[in-house]
């Protein structure tokens, strides 16, 4: 790992958390992703599975925790297996864990080595009653691999059949969704990590660089500030391919005159940040283009201020809509007739406005959080208003990332990243 080792205080807090919602005799386990195969002997980079690090900061693979908080030793209340080091392992794939330093990591005091786990647990079986497995229930989750996670559930199903089964999700789906200040301060460290390239990229961007020069630049400021690198795959889309939303190809040439939609964002200690900026090549904005990303700017400054507790996600992107209205209104692609004859399920604005505003955002880019209940202070969400236009070549979206507070308005975690059109034109002419 690059980034500086976290507060097991944080890791701690979040597992009383945990237990305090859990049912009487009931036992939580929580796994390690895979390491994953591309072919011959090649692996995708691991990245934790973040219910396991967000309760523990585990950060390496064939680690499982255990939570029991009425096992009957208290030494047994929570308990950490990680995969036995040796000497040859530190020669071939570095320093792993050892039972000293999984406590300093996690403040879990009982540690046993991996090959111990079937032994161990049959006998905090044989106390409880109910098993919590943690399944992925996220609303936009795609999963078509079997993980280690699923493995296990089929295997404890199979093992211990007379137990009774429920779902972590639910309990995690409100806990990570509230954020610790020390979490905070992490997305923060992200954010600050995403302002650097920003600027870098600003002054390096004119006609006739190519899109993936402009992501090379991103990704040499994010390592070299301790950074993985992204926290989700980068958009560089230069002029119409802005109006394709998930563009990754990033292989285009970006030409005079035409604007960059950049979706990029670092990670750092596997906490994301998520920012969109859209930016003249050229270095100046033609009168039609500000005008359309002066619009853009007004709805995302006008639509952050509602993002406050109390307020309900569904509800919000309703409002959202009104606003993005009118200044499609304002800015002629739209008119009252259009808004009059409009489709209650996919309103007018949506021809030019057709993804969701704000998302939950923490370890993961589109992290866990409830929908449905009130949004609450210490919630971070991504505010990220576009207009799209293919009949004109170019599509504007600009996003912040900000903090709901219980007084006053949402802290704005990329308040240091330029967003105004003169302050983007002046960094690119320096």
């Amino acid at each position: 790992m690059k980034y500086d080792l976290i507060d097991k205080e944080l890791f701690v807090k979040n597992r009383k958390k945990f237990v305090s919602e859990m049912k009487p005799k009931s036992i939580a386990v929580f796994n390690s992703n895979d390491i994953y195969p591309i072919g011959s002997d090649s692996t995708m980079p691991f990245q934790q599975a973040r219910d396991i690090f967000y309760l523990s900061g585990v950060d390496q693979e064939e680690s499982i925790l255990v939570l029991f908080p009425d096992a009957v030793e208290e030494k047994h209340r929570e308990v950490l297996f990680v995969r036995e080091t040796n000497a040859h392992i530190a020669v071939w794939e570095g320093e792993k864990l050892t039972k000293d330093k999984a406590y300093e990591t996690s403040g879990i005091k009982t540690v046993y080595w991996l090959t111990e786990f079937n032994k161990i647990f049959f006998e905090l079986m044989t106390e409880a009653e109910t098993v919590y497995f943690n399944t992925n229930e996220h609303y936009r989750q795609s999963v078509e691999t079997q993980t280690r996670e699923d493995r296990f559930i089929i295997w404890c199903k199979e093992k211990f059949p007379a137990h009774k089964w429920e779902k972590s999700n639910q309990i995690l789906q409100r806990l990570r969704g509230t954020k610790e200040q020390q979490e905070i301060d992490l997305i923060q460290q992200a954010c600050t990590i995403t302002e650097k390239g920003f600027k870098r990229v600003l002054q390096f961007v004119k006609p006739g660089v190519w899109e993936y020069e402009i992501e090379a630049e991103f990704i040499h400021e994010f390592i070299r500030n301790r950074s993985r690198g992204f926290a989700y795959t980068p958009i560089v889309a230069s002029g119409n391919n802005a109006n394709v939303l998930h563009y990754v190809e990033n292989n285009q040439q970006c030409k005079a005159g035409d604007l960059i939609l950049l979706d990029i964002g670092a990670e750092y200690a596997n906490y994301a940040s998520d920012m969109t900026r859209t930016i003249p090549v050229s270095g100046r904005f033609t009168k039609r283009q500000r005008e359309v990303y002066d619009a853009v700017l007004r709805v995302k400054n006008e639509v952050t201020k509602m993002l406050v507790p109390g307020n309900y996600w569904k509800a919000y992107h309703e409002e959202v809509g009104k606003v993005m209205t009118s200044e499609l209104i304002g800015l002629g692609l739209l008119d009252k007739a259009d808004v009059q004859n409009e489709d209650p399920n996919w309103p007018a604005y949506k021809k030019y406005f057709m993804h969701g505003t704000s998302h939950h955002m923490g370890l993961d880019t589109h992290d866990y959080g409830p929908l449905k209940l009130p949004m609450n202070a210490n919630m971070v969400f991504t505010v990220e208003p576009g207009i799209y236009i293919p009949e004109e070549g170019f599509g504007i979206r600009l996003e912040d990332d900000v903090v709901i507070r219980d007084n006053g308005e949402p802290f704005n975690l990329m308040r240091n990243i330029p967003i105004e059109a003169a302050e983007i034109e002046e960094w690119m002419n320096k």
